[in-house]
């Protein structure tokens, strides 16, 4: 029997908030998981050594109530990443999933990453070992880019995947852009290399066993739904979710799940995080580490300056508490206009 998390993960990434290091924390994923019970959450990249070298198991922690949720490894040594498959496996995740995507020096300098998209033999062997190490009816996924470099991603991509889909994966999300190893930072990595949709959509035609998931430069729920309609299984949304979560996870359940649609006020998620926030003060945690998170949920309304700098301002004073939040939200009403 498949477990709840698992076909929950499996389900759920019809739409899917991107794996961002130093942003998909655990505090972020449970804001985000207030406003869609349904969306596919992931954590940060957690590096394989990190786990297996390193003890660093508290890397893995998270609330169950996250779920559906799946954890992103970094890493390209088979055994390992096996081994890290296991620990995630055991810490309840849904999904694991091999980055074959960032562009980070540091990433590169690790052997692992987008650097990967050249060496698909080893990320084969790489997914084989994980799948073997793991479950079943846990899905072990890769998140890649269309190329790297001077590769021409209408030959090097299909190449690739084909070499995935035979050591088993059965799910891939692309980020629909090259990465340039050399030239570019991650931040331009982001931005500069052109989108080519129509590729991976052509991927998932070449492939219709892959469920292939769509990553980039999607901003809106318009653009997953169209994206949806054009024959794609999943859109995974990055920055926009997490500058505008509001907008991209408060109606998903409704227009991208098929479920009733939300009524709740951006005021009513805020306050719905009480008890996770007083939780985490009672632990001795900070109130900044989970509403630097929140900042965008009033992202294009009247008072989101005021939102933001009110949390920004009184969220790192010692001691700070619900009452930050609070203020914060009478300074958004005061700015709401009245209707007559």
């Amino acid at each position: 029997m498949i477990s709840k998390a698992k076909s929950d993960a499996c389900g759920s990434s019809r739409l899917s908030v991107a794996p961002m290091m130093d942003w998909t924390d655990r505090h972020c994923r449970m804001f985000h998981r207030e406003l869609s019970r349904n969306a596919l959450l992931y954590t940060e990249m957690v590096t394989a050594p990190a786990l297996v070298r390193g003890g660093a198991l508290h890397l893995l922690e998270h609330d169950p109530a996250e779920a559906p949720v799946a954890l992103q490894l970094g890493g390209s040594d088979p055994q390992e990443l096996a081994r890290a498959a296991r620990l995630g496996a055991d810490a309840g995740y849904g999904e694991v999933n091999l980055n074959c995507g960032c562009p980070s020096d540091r990433v590169q300098s690790g052997s692992f990453g987008a650097v990967l998209m050249e060496k698909p033999d080893l990320v084969a062997d790489c997914v084989a070992a994980m799948i073997d190490a793991v479950p079943g009816d846990l899905p072990v996924t890769v998140k890649c880019r269309i190329g790297v470099d001077d590769q021409s991603p209408h030959d090097s991509l299909p190449a690739f995947l084909e070499r995935i889909a035979a050591a088993g994966v059965r799910r891939v999300q692309i980020h629909a852009r090259k990465a340039w190893l050399q030239g570019l930072s991650p931040k331009q990595n982001r931005d500069v290399p052109p989108l080519d949709h129509d590729l991976v959509v052509a991927m998932k035609q070449a492939f219709p066993d892959l469920h292939v998931s769509i990553n980039g430069g999607i901003e809106t729920l318009e653009q997953a739904q169209g994206l949806l309609a054009r024959g794609l299984d999943g859109v995974m949304i990055g920055r926009a979710a997490y500058h505008a979560p509001f907008d991209i996870l408060g109606d998903a359940d409704a227009r991208i799940f098929g479920r009733p649609a939300q009524t709740r006020t951006r005021a009513d998620v805020a306050r719905a995080m009480y008890p996770y926030i007083d939780a985490h003060l009672g632990a001795g945690g900070r109130l900044n580490q989970i509403t630097r998170h929140m900042l965008g949920l009033f992202a294009g309304q009247p008072g989101a300056r005021h939102w933001r700098r009110t949390l920004s301002d009184g969220s790192h004073r010692a001691g700070a508490g619900i009452e930050v939040l609070e203020e914060a939200l009478r300074r958004v009403a005061d700015a709401t206009p009245v209707a007559v």
